[in-house]
């Protein structure tokens, strides 16, 4: 269902057709990069978080190679960084484990983009399932994820400039 949510979304902005499906998993970095030939940094995660102040949750999209820095993630956010649980990330954003993503979430859902992703021309986030993404550039993901912010909340990484 929540593939066929996302497919929608995209419709309705003339994008549909460059939703991607796969015959086989894309439900990790290693997965994605591998279904789609591109290398594992590229894969822009959607990361579920705990959001203690009104309930409901807290994506952060960040690059495939990145891991999340408590330190910095507590002082953007103001509490610490809990992963939701599968079924929690399933009953909040109505994406299962595997194909969360940033796209088609329900109300109160905040979204946002860390700048790990800033270094590629284009990544691909999934679309909703565990066999999906589609290709965008930083602004395009920016745009139809509804990203609140850009954030600085992942470990420092050594810049590397892709095309």
């Amino acid at each position: 269902m929540s593939l066929e949510t996302v497919k929608m979304y995209f419709a309705a902005l003339g994008r549909a057709q460059d939703v991607r499906e796969f015959a086989v998993s894309s439900a990790t970095v290693d997965l994605a990069a591998q279904a789609l030939n591109v290398e594992p940094a590229r894969i822009a995660k959607t990361l579920s978080f705990q959001n203690n102040t009104d309930g409901n949750c807290i994506l952060v999209v960040a690059a495939g190679d990145a891991k999340v820095d408590n330190g910095k993630f507590k002082r953007h956010f103001g509490l610490k960084p809990k992963m939701l649980t599968p079924d929690e990330v399933a009953q909040l954003t109505g994406h299962a484990v595997g194909g969360v993503c940033p796209f088609a979430n329900p109300a109160g859902v905040k979204t946002c983009l860390d700048i790990s992703l800033k270094r590629f021309a284009t990544v691909f986030p999934a679309c909703g399932s565990s066999s999906s993404a589609i290709e965008l550039n930083c602004d395009e993901l920016y745009r139809y994820a509804q990203a609140l912010e850009w954030v600085d909340v992942c470990k420092s990484w050594q810049p590397e400039y892709h095309d």
